[in-house]
């Protein structure tokens, strides 16, 4: 009976080993797998100038990225290079901006100017953005016509020194044949008012013009009361439109 028992826990030993001994090679495996990673890792990084300042440390294959970079586009792209690497199974992105310090208003006026003039020859007029800073991070809001503005805004904002990081918010309307013989037929009704061909003549199109659906937004700045009321009938006049709501505000009520 003492033999056999001492057989069977034997028997029993040897079972919980074999795991254990599996579970040990999976491990340096992994640590092996983990060095291998952060040296491709610290070799990606060293191509690039920019990312000189760039660590990387990797655990279970988990790369964990620290460091700074002058733009955020830089910090968007460093961790869209590591991605690309075989066998890296996430990526946490700690990488601090250091490039120029700028205030949120000043910060605010620049994109906005920007993005005021982006898409130029594109329809601009059809989009409609928003933006907001806090403490650096920028939320930009609104409507655009078709995805490449809204790529377009954002890459705008992602290049731009001082953003600390990007939160986008933007509604990209829905394709519509219908929309768009609307946009054009709104264009025309609007801008070819003779009171109103003076904003034809600025390339930032003053006068935005927003359709999702039939429904049409106007937004924008204009000289004085007058011009927001006719622009608002000359839309309303367009077949088609369904309703008009009408955002213009008077350029005098901006600055007061």
């Amino acid at each position: 009976m003492m033999i056999r028992r001492a057989l069977a826990i034997a028997v029993i030993l040897a079972g919980l080993a074999v795991p254990a001994m599996g579970q040990a090679r999976n491990q340096q495996k992994q640590s092996a797998l983990d060095r291998q990673l952060q040296q491709i890792a610290t070799l990606v990084f060293q191509e690039k100038e920019k990312f000189r300042g760039v660590s990387a440390s990797v655990e279970d294959g988990i790369v964990t990225l620290s460091g700074t970079v002058e733009l955020f586009i830089d910090k968007e792209n460093a961790e869209k290079r590591v991605r690309k690497v075989k066998n890296v199974d996430g990526v946490r992105n700690h990488i601090q901006i250091a490039g120029k310090q700028v205030s949120d208003l000043e910060l605010r006026e620049t994109l906005a100017n920007k993005l005021r003039y982006d898409r130029v020859g594109y329809g601009i007029a059809f989009n409609n953005l928003t933006v907001g800073v806090e403490n650096g991070a920028v939320t930009i809001g609104g409507k655009v016509r078709d995805y490449p503005d809204r790529s377009s805004a954002i890459a705008i904002i992602e290049t731009t020194p001082g953003v600390k990081n990007v939160v986008d918010e933007i509604d990209v309307a829905p394709v519509s044949l219908f929309d768009d013989d609307l946009r054009v037929r709104l264009a025309r009704a609007i801008y070819s008012q003779p009171s109103l061909q003076r904003y034809a003549l600025d390339p930032q199109a003053p006068i935005r013009i927003v359709v999702e659906n039939g429904q049409v937004e106007l937004a924008g700045v204009v000289l004085n009361k007058g011009d927001r009321q006719i622009a608002y009938a000359q839309a309303s006049s367009v077949p088609g439109v369904f309703s008009v709501k009408n955002n213009l505000m008077v350029a005098s009520e901006v600055t007061e």
